[in-house]
């Protein structure tokens, strides 16, 4: 029997898995489980997967204004020219950035990152659709995204993204949807600001929008903000002033916390005649570099550990919370159902009775020979067992339509509307009063999900732990390797 498409994309997805963590690839076939006990509750349809609705590689996403140094940081993070450099914007795209073995680079079409569940941005299409009226999915995706191959040791088991220039005043509404999802979706965020312009009208609506998106998270800490080119300052400005200047920019725009990253490339930095304020620059500069790299080396850790962390919520969400949810609204249906069965069977037995009692009166069934008495009792017992499954669809149709309202998360409202619909068929509507319990819950599945919350603790994580930690005392050499910073060179003007 062939593969549906969904199978051949996780086997797609597990190969590249089992080349960078072997681990993950384990993880997919946890995820595998989950579905299949989300398949059977009508949760999910056979079409889809867990495994498809999160992004398997870190993400380090890069923002700022036009000649803030993006593109170059990145040219020199992966040790090439990939990325076009201006003081001007030279693209409008968002670039996804990833490894492969290929040493030719190659830039590819925003279908590519649509058509794969990889990537953060699987079926972005149809988020876009909602908020642009553009010619055809293809063109609305290719004017926003474009994916590049690099050969770059640095990438492998990482997505790099690179911004187009931001700035909120210009932008559409898609490249701001895009820009938050970016920012929701990333496990690592790099905002550059060209030091030399700290003060707020040069920033234009950019950093008031990225602030405000930013200030209320729970994960701040994954955003950098990163003042670029601070050789250039030190000329004029003594370099403390211009953080603070930035600093007081950041709470107009309401975000009193954070830390600046100061740098600059040492390689092609004016000449600074104050030797004491150059080894200040240069210190801090190489400081900071360093731990820039550092964060950017351990999103790969954090994400597997990400990773399986979903995997554990995801099986304690379908336990925990789909399915009291969806036999709750099952519950509902079938009081729903009873009352107003009851009531409308009420009314329609006083109506006949009254009507029998006041023209023809009751001596009629008297007179009545047993075939035709039980014709009559049969097609009142049809009527009204089609009275009863109207009212049930109709009990059904009226709860789905409260569902559109009541419940906010997407996800969540999708699955259990069609959970619900599973439920509530004609068939199930047959025996609703003996229904306890939604279709496809039973303690198999139950121990399913349980074997696979297990395997988190005592089998995935323990793994990854002796991956990138050395509790038993192993030799360096089996220990995942810790790659060395780069030097960094930053935009010029000319």
């Amino acid at each position: 029997m062939a593969d549906t498409q969904l199978e051949s994309t996780l086997k797609q997805l597990k190969q590249h898995l089992k080349e960078e963590n072997e681990i993950l690839e384990e993880v997919v076939d946890s995820f595998r489980e989950l579905d299949y006990v989300a398949y059977k509750l009508g949760f999910l349809s056979k079409e889809q997967s867990y495994a498809t609705r999160i992004s398997w590689w870190p993400m380090i996403s890069v923002l700022g204004l036009y000649s803030a140094g993006k593109s170059t940081f990145i040219n020199h993070y992966l040790g090439q020219k990939l990325q076009r450099t201006a003081t001007q914007a030279v693209d409008d795209r968002f670039t996804v950035i990833c490894f492969s073995s290929d040493k030719i680079v190659k830039t590819l079409p925003g279908i590519a990152l649509d058509a794969d569940p990889r990537f953060p941005f699987y079926k972005i299409s149809k988020e876009l659709e909602a908020l642009e009226e553009t010619s055809t999915e293809n063109q609305r995706i290719d004017a926003y995204l474009q994916l590049k191959t690099c050969n770059a040791e640095q990438l492998r088991g990482k997505i790099l993204i690179d911004s187009p220039g931001f700035d909120a005043d210009s932008q559409r509404s898609s490249t701001l949807h895009l820009t938050q999802r970016i920012l929701d979706m990333s496990d690592l965020v790099l905002v550059f600001f060209d030091a030399r312009h700290p003060e707020p009208g040069a920033m234009k609506d950019t950093l008031e929008h990225l602030v405000a998106t930013v200030v209320d998270r729970a994960d701040i800490k994954k955003f950098l903000f990163i003042l670029n080119q601070m050789d250039i300052t030190a000329k004029e400005d003594n370099p403390e002033e211009v953080v603070a200047a930035w600093q007081r920019s950041l709470a107009q725009a309401g975000l009193t916390a954070g830390r600046f990253y100061r740098i600059y490339n040492s390689e092609v930095a004016i000449q600074i005649e104050d030797q004491q304020v150059k080894q200040r620059l240069d210190k801090k500069c190489q400081a900071d570099l360093k731990e820039i790299k550092r964060r950017i080396e351990e999103v790969g850790i954090q994400r597997a550990y990400g990773v399986i962390s979903l995997l554990e919520k995801t099986g304690e969400n379908l336990e925990d919370k789909i399915v009291p949810q969806l036999t709750g609204l099952i519950q509902r249906w079938k009081k729903r159902t009873f009352w107003t069965e009851i009531t409308f069977g009420i009314i329609l037995i006083a109506i006949l009775a009254f009507i029998i009692e006041t023209t023809i009166g009751w001596k009629i069934f008297t007179n009545l020979d047993t075939m035709t008495l039980d014709l009559i009792m049969g097609g009142l017992l049809i009527a009204a067992l089609i009275f009863h499954l109207k009212m049930a669809k109709k009990a059904a149709n009226k709860i789905l339509k409260q569902m559109q309202t009541e419940i906010t998360e997407d996800d969540t409202r999708e699955g259990l509307m069609q959970a619900f619909r599973k439920n509530t068929s004609t068939f199930r509507a047959l025996f609703i009063w003996i229904i306890s319990k939604p279709v496809g819950w039973s303690q198999r599945q139950h121990r399913r999900i349980h074997e696979v919350l297990n395997s988190v603790n005592n089998h995935y994580v323990p793994k990854l732990n002796d991956r990138f930690t050395n509790p038993s005392g192993k030799q360096a050499d089996t220990l995942e390797p810790i790659a060395v910073p780069v030097e960094i060179e930053t935009d010029k003007p000319k």
